[in-house]
């Protein structure tokens, strides 16, 4: 587990209480980013039960897109009413939502419910890196978010071996059900740890700018899945982009009109916002795409078990912790930070370009071995950029530049996701089309592990090397992400680190 940093040499009230804040913000981060990690190693067998390929890429991307989109505004609700009143709602709402998904009987069902999970989860996250800001001074806040980074790192890691042990102990739906003590344990500790809000005086809320904001982001998203789907030419994906577009100025009109706008455009003329925010975005495309179908590989064209799937996140989450806690103790204690995300995004794209060249014939341990490197590159990503934004722009934009971070980061997951799934799903397609004896192609369609092994030998090893080849331009592209972020972090300017906290 995670200790949370030494704040001053005595141990006085005020310190006292920061612990206790900070070890409430890490329960409540742990949970959140739960509902993210959970279902991965669960994917085959819930599309074997509920029927759909196609459609398992929307498991992941619609809980992407939803915390994408909840991100700003939570974001923004929290500089408005406090943060407890809005993490508290965000819990309420990531219940309802995990049990949703714990009931559904239908693919429709489960997207629905993993959309709600995501509106809760994408703001737990985001109001959790902000609680940081409020109470720790900036140059503590790199050490304080390494914690909060390895505290996701750890969700990470007992995420798949929690949800590959109940789906072969239980059944899948009890990876949504396991939500429910955890996030009335989560409820109770931010009850009693965090304050109320300080004032009481009228807010105005932005809801035109959240409204256009999540019409631009869904938009986006589903533009990159249907385009690799139905082809770029097609009417509904022409009607997206002019969507996507319309959304885009409308936002930018409203946001220049706006008393208290969702996402200040004045933060776009702030260096380390569009740097770190650009680096997010490459970032997240890399993260999620592994996690989302490194798990289907093992399974598919390893033969792994769900739960020894889910072990191999660990290498990339250990490495994810190691990395996170480091970046932010350099940071705190020279004050520097520049060259970290550099450093560690060449890292990530080497990673990515050799698991670009994984086949069912490569060892279990070179691929751990390759998502140990993953998890080093990501972790400064995490740790050092949430605190330079936060070190860089206004106290009273606080929450809605933290949500920045994890916003892009999210679209760049939503958006790869939904992209990568497409090329997967129209790759996979094109492989084995005409391969399979009659009858069996039927099974493409909700592929699982048993299926693979249930094919002749001949067929089994064309569908593994289908599934191979048809997984390569997924991390190919995650390679040129991580390159091009690596390149695009040499542009951050290092600003000194202020020693005061925000709430204070």
């Amino acid at each position: 587990m995670t200790s949370v940093p030494d704040l001053a040499p005595d141990d006085s009230a005020e310190d006292v209480t920061v612990r206790l804040i900070l070890i409430a913000v890490a329960v409540t981060l742990l949970f959140a980013s739960l509902g993210q990690t959970i279902v991965s190693p669960a994917l085959p067998i819930i599309t074997a039960d509920l029927g759909g390929l196609e459609h398992l890429s929307w498991a992941i991307t619609v809980y992407l897109l939803a915390s994408t989109v909840g991100a700003p505004i939570s974001g923004k609700l929290g500089d408005l009413y406090g943060r407890r009143i809005v993490m508290q709602g965000a819990i309420a709402v990531f219940v309802v939502g995990a049990v949703i998904c714990g009931v559904a009987w239908n693919f429709g069902v489960l997207i629905a419910g993993r959309a709600i999970q995501g509106l809760g989860g994408g703001s737990l996250i985001v109001l959790s890196m902000a609680v940081v800001a409020d109470v720790l001074p900036a140059r503590e806040r790199g050490k304080a978010q390494g914690v909060l980074g390895a505290a996701f790192g750890v969700s990470a890691a007992i995420g798949p071996l929690l949800g590959g042990a109940l789906v072969e102990t239980l059944s899948w739906h009890w990876i949504f059900f396991v939500n429910l003590p955890v996030g009335l344990a989560a409820l109770l500790v931010l009850s009693r740890a965090l304050p109320g809000p300080a004032d009481s005086g009228k807010r105005h809320v932005d809801y035109a700018g959240g409204v256009l904001l999540a019409v631009l982001l869904s938009s986006a998203v589903m533009l990159s899945n249907l385009g690799g789907v139905l082809g770029w030419r097609d009417p509904a994906t022409l009607a997206l982009l002019v969507l996507a577009i319309g959304g885009l100025a409308g936002f930018i009109l409203v946001e220049q009109r706006a008393a208290e706008p969702i996402l200040p455009l004045q933060l776009f003329r702030n260096n380390t916002f569009l740097v770190v925010n650009g680096v997010g975005f490459m970032v997240g495309t890399a993260m999620f795409g592994t996690i989302t179908f490194l798990p289907l590989f093992l399974q598919v064209a390893k033969g792994v078990s769900p739960t020894v799937s889910g072990l191999f996140i660990l290498p990339m989450m250990l490495g994810l912790i190691l990395a996170s806690n480091a970046a932010g103790v350099v940071m705190s204690r020279t004050g520097r930070y520049k060259l970290m995300p550099t450093l560690s995004t060449a890292l990530l794209a080497l990673a990515m370009v050799y698991l670009a060249t994984v086949t069912g014939q490569s060892p279990l341990w070179a691929i751990a071995t390759a998502l140990l490197f993953v998890g080093l590159g990501l972790g400064p990503v995490f740790s050092v950029g949430v605190a330079a934004i936060q070190n860089a722009v206004p106290v009273k934009m606080l929450g809605v530049g933290t949500a920045s971070a994890n916003m892009f980061r999210l679209i760049g997951g939503s958006i790869g996701t939904a992209l990568f799934g497409a090329l997967f799903a129209a790759g996979l397609a094109r492989n084995l089309s005409g391969v399979l004896p009659e009858g069996a192609g039927a099974g493409l369609s909700s592929m699982s592990p048993a299926w693979v092994a249930s094919l002749p030998e001949a067929t089994r090893a064309t569908v593994i090397a289908g599934v191979s080849q048809a997984l390569h331009p997924v991390f190919i592209i995650a390679a040129v992400m991580a390159a091009v972020a690596c390149l695009l972090s040499t542009r951050l300017e290092e600003l000194p680190l202020s020693g005061k906290a925000a709430g204070r």
